[in-house]
């Protein structure tokens, strides 16, 4: 099996919501094709089936969605706030 090299994703927010994210890292063109890939159980969150299209995705969760792999991640920004 060959090993994916994550695609690193950066949110600005505390976190993003799962649907919004599969858009946002263009694995999804619409909102009907994210929630489409999320009810199907092809989305993962960590090593979970994940069904609720409103999950709370924060910086450092690994997504994936069939063969691809997101890592999400902090933005400079969000990071300067923290501080």
């Amino acid at each position: 099996m060959k090993v994916k090299v994550p695609k690193n994703i950066y949110i600005t927010g505390e976190y993003i919501k799962l649907d919004s994210l599969l858009k946002f890292s263009s694995i999804a063109s619409t909102g009907g094709e994210a929630k489409f890939l999320i009810q199907n159980g092809e989305v993962t969150v960590g090593k979970d089936v994940c069904t609720s299209r409103g999950k709370k995705i924060k910086p450092g969760e690994i997504i994936r969605v069939n063969d691809i792999v997101i890592l999400v991640k902090a933005s400079e920004k969000t990071r300067s706030k923290a501080l």
